[in-house]
């Protein structure tokens, strides 16, 4: 009996690494190839579209758009609306989440029933555009921010986790006369630092992937995101993908790699925040998951 259980458990072993395994080839192949044809010239890729290694050297794609000004304009906006809005999108979240979860604010199942009402009804994109219309905020980054200061699905999550924090402590600190904002901010907040982070990880790669509200508020190019931008090359210049002879214009720089070397430059730095995140990102959600 021993023996058919051992040799259970390693049938089920070698079927989720192989399942993981192909799960993972999968996930990193379309990033190596599109970092492998950013790396190439156009004729290499056309010889080999699947690539994985470039088989030669070409940065002339990278310089292309470091060189252009418009890639630095929109990199900052990416960046302003990257950090600036997740950091009032914590602080909101925080903000709203606390009061009801700790604060015994009058009213507070309705508000909550109003707030997660929205995860099933919004007000719609027309006259969402006229509120901000109407607020001034049109062809602004404020336009791109406002609109989604405040996650549901994140806001649960945090006061969900308020809820476990022991009563006692606040208790403690308030015989001593803090306020609620000492409170939150030196022992509540402190508490939820994992959490925070993957709030933080969640609200930040939405505002870097911020598309739909770039596209809709912004007109002016200076003001453009890297996602704006991104489609912009993408959706641009298709005459050059006529040339039936690539390597008679080796010199040319075609819309193919100009795409992958702006995909590369615009994942970049959530690749590389990422690690440095993923040891509370299983931890924060797990701890926002269960009431106690």
């Amino acid at each position: 009996m021993q023996i058919r259980i051992a040799s259970a458990e390693r049938l089920f072993d070698w079927t989720n690494y192989t399942l993981l395994s192909l799960l993972g080839i999968v996930t990193l192949y379309p990033i190596l190839n599109v970092l492998a044809i950013s790396m190439s010239s156009y004729a290499a890729y056309v010889n080999s579209p699947l690539m994985v290694l470039p088989s030669e050297l070409n940065w002339d794609a990278y310089k292309q758009i470091f060189a252009n000004k418009l890639l630095l304009t929109s990199y900052r906006n990416t960046l302003l609306v990257c950090l600036g809005g997740t950091l009032l999108n914590v602080t909101v979240t925080v903000l709203t989440a606390y009061p009801l979860a700790k604060a015994k604010v009058r009213g507070d199942r309705a508000i909550m029933f109003f707030i997660v009402f929205t995860m099933l009804f919004s007000g719609g994109m027309i006259p969402t555009f006229l509120v901000v219309k109407g607020l001034h905020l049109y062809n602004s980054l404020w336009a791109v921010v406002l609109p989604t200061l405040i996650s549901t699905y994140n806001f649960i999550i945090v006061r969900t986790f308020f809820e476990t924090i022991p009563d006692s402590l606040e208790e403690s600190a308030k015989i001593d006369g803090a306020g609620h904002m000492y409170v939150l901010f030196k022992i509540v907040v402190p508490l939820s630092l994992p959490l925070m982070a993957t709030i933080c990880l969640f609200y930040g790669v939405a505002n870097w992937n911020r598309f739909f509200e770039a596209m809709l508020y912004l007109n002016d190019r200076d003001k453009w995101t890297l996602t704006i931008l991104l489609r912009e090359i993408i959706t641009e210049n298709t005459d050059l993908f006529s040339s039936t002879d690539p390597a008679a214009d080796s010199g040319r720089i075609y819309p193919k790699t100009l795409q992958c070397a702006t995909i590369i430059v615009t994942i970049l730095p959530i690749l590389f925040s990422y690690p440095f995140l993923q040891k509370y990102f299983i931890k924060g959600i797990m701890l926002g998951a269960v009431k106690q």
